[in-house]
């Protein structure tokens, strides 16, 4: 079920969250950084800080846009839609893929100006290697599972913390640091700094997104079984608990899926 709220608004909304998503993100890994010379220490403060505000950013955006925050929790709420579930058209998919891709970036040009640095500098962090790609797949495949699973199974209320938790688990347990979310990732090419990644290990890294998404959907599928004819989809659970637990906060049906990832 599409969320009643304009396209418009449901997008600013997604670019709004994103953007906000990549200030956490980047912002604390400049601090912590900055803080503290042992990259451990600084690692604790970024996966904390990180989940704290994505948690905080699916609670506030989930009622209007669903808080997707990622293109390949954008594309398993359209899968869903064809596959006989509720979930965006491929035009309304397409236009949450782009202001997300738009919001990352402009949310670290902003972490990367608050913090005094040249905005707009590409990062130079190269992180290439099999076994980051396969940390990758592991990470996004895990994200899906976490949100399709829980919706699948009855227990949406579940997920905001859920993926908030994952993500905070993942930054740690994956090679890759978890980037899990093709817009967060390019988003982060725009930051040399703690959390970022050189451009031309973009390519590797929302590859092995876009697979490991497409692994979650099938993980789901056959964990769980088909969502076909479901009364609720999972992709538009988040946004239905947070309109039934604070009210009718936005012009909301039942918006889709919060999520994200860490990006």
């Amino acid at each position: 079920m599409t969320n009643s709220a304009s396209l418009v608004r449901r997008a600013t909304a997604e670019f709004v969250g994103t953007a906000a998503l990549l200030v956490v993100v980047i912002g604390s890994g400049i601090q912590a950084a900055a803080l503290s010379a042992d990259t451990g220490v600084a690692l604790v403060a970024n996966s904390l800080a990180s989940a704290i505000g994505l948690g905080l950013i699916i609670t506030l955006f989930g009622p209007l846009s669903g808080a997707h925050l990622n293109p390949v929790v954008t594309l398993t709420s359209w899968w869903g839609r064809r596959t006989g579930g509720e979930g965006l058209e491929g035009r309304e998919a397409l236009v949450y893929a782009v202001v997300q891709t738009a919001g990352a970036i402009s949310g670290a040009v902003l972490a990367e100006t608050m913090f005094g640095r040249v905005p707009g500098t590409f990062s130079t962090q190269v992180r290439d290697g099999g076994h980051l790609l396969v940390g990758e797949v592991v990470a996004t495949a895990g994200l899906i599972l976490v949100i399709q699973g829980l919706g699948r199974i009855g227990r949406s209320k579940l997920i905001p913390a859920a993926v908030a938790a994952y993500i905070a688990a993942a930054i740690w347990f994956t090679s890759s640091g978890s980037f899990a979310n093709p817009a967060g990732t390019i988003g982060r090419s725009f930051s040399d700094s703690f959390t970022g990644i050189a451009p031309q290990s973009l390519p590797g890294f929302v590859a092995a997104q876009l697979v490991g998404g497409i692994l979650g959907l099938v993980l789901a599928a056959v964990l769980y079984g088909s969502t076909r004819g479901a009364a609720v989809d999972t992709v538009d659970a988040v946004g239905q608990v947070a309109v039934e637990t604070v009210g009718p906060v936005a012009e909301t049906s039942t918006a889709q899926t919060a999520y994200q990832t860490v990006g």
